[in-house]
């Protein structure tokens, strides 16, 4: 069986150990389209944005309750220092990140509506390239950048106001948080909400023996260490999703609220 996972320290003995054809695609993300698309993989990890709007879309994956990555995202909202704005300051403006349905956009549109009262529809998301499920059409606040732009070359060009980093933040100096204090409002989050914030699990196709693949990784978590931010089993997650689940569909990514059981069936 063929499989798309990336090297975490939850995930090493896993690797060493399961009965899969593991590709070396690095980042995983850059495998997302083709497990959405030519659903090439049997198993596969995938941002939950993606799977949640795979699943929206027919797509033949259902989840296992296995964490592989997460943070919090406060601090991925960036902007130059030269031309601070605040969170609510961001509406009428721009803002750049790698694609509108990416799961760090989703989480600080989601930060910015519940906590800042910001309009997200109010800003021109600026992006540089298209969903990984074919199916899903941008809102009219969309646009591409130019051929050729890169993110943190805009950023500090100032041909958009802030920007949303992936899994490499900006190192230049000069690029600081939109979000007063952030690694507090992280935690006061994570505390109200009594959840993480879920950037990828894993999926398998409804073929696949899900059972033995779910004991080995739960010996590899175990393994690992780390249950706050690499949770696994339905229990242990289901808060997590169930915040994910209505933050994706608020923001009209996803036709209706899942249920969690829907997730795995």
């Amino acid at each position: 069986m063929k499989a798309l996972l990336g090297d975490y320290p939850c995930t090493a003995a896993f690797k060493q150990r399961a009965p899969l054809e593991f590709e070396d695609v690095r980042p995983p993300s850059a495998g997302f389209k083709r497990v959405v698309r030519e659903l090439e993989f049997d198993f596969a990890e995938l941002a939950i944005t993606t799977f949640l709007m795979a699943k929206a879309a027919g797509k033949p994956y259902r989840l296992l309750p296995a964490v592989v990555l997460a943070r919090m995202q406060h601090l991925r909202l960036v902007c130059d220092a030269r031309r601070l704005v605040t969170p609510r300051e961001l509406e009428g403006k721009r803002v750049g990140v790698r694609s509108y349905s990416v799961t760090t956009g989703m989480w600080i549109r989601g930060i910015l509506a519940e906590d800042h009262g910001v309009d997200c529809d109010r800003i021109t998301w600026t992006t540089f390239e298209e969903a990984h499920v074919a199916e899903f059409r941008d809102p009219a606040n969309v646009v591409r950048a130019p051929a050729g732009k890169k993110l943190e070359e805009m950023l500090l060009a100032g041909e958009i106001d802030a920007a949303i980093t992936g899994d490499a933040p900006i190192a230049d100096p000069r690029v600081v948080p939109v979000i007063p204090d952030a690694e507090a409002a992280a935690r006061e989050w994570r505390a109200r909400k009594g959840a993480i914030q879920i950037n990828h699990m894993v999926a398998v196709k409804p073929s696949v023996d899900a059972a033995p693949l779910m004991r080995l990784l739960h010996e590899s978590f175990v393994a690992a260490g780390n249950p706050e931010m690499n949770p696994i089993g339905l229990e242990a997650n289901r808060r997590n999703l169930e915040v994910a689940i209505d933050t994706v569909h608020r923001q009209q990514l996803i036709p209706r609220r899942y249920t969690v059981e829907e997730l795995f069936a």
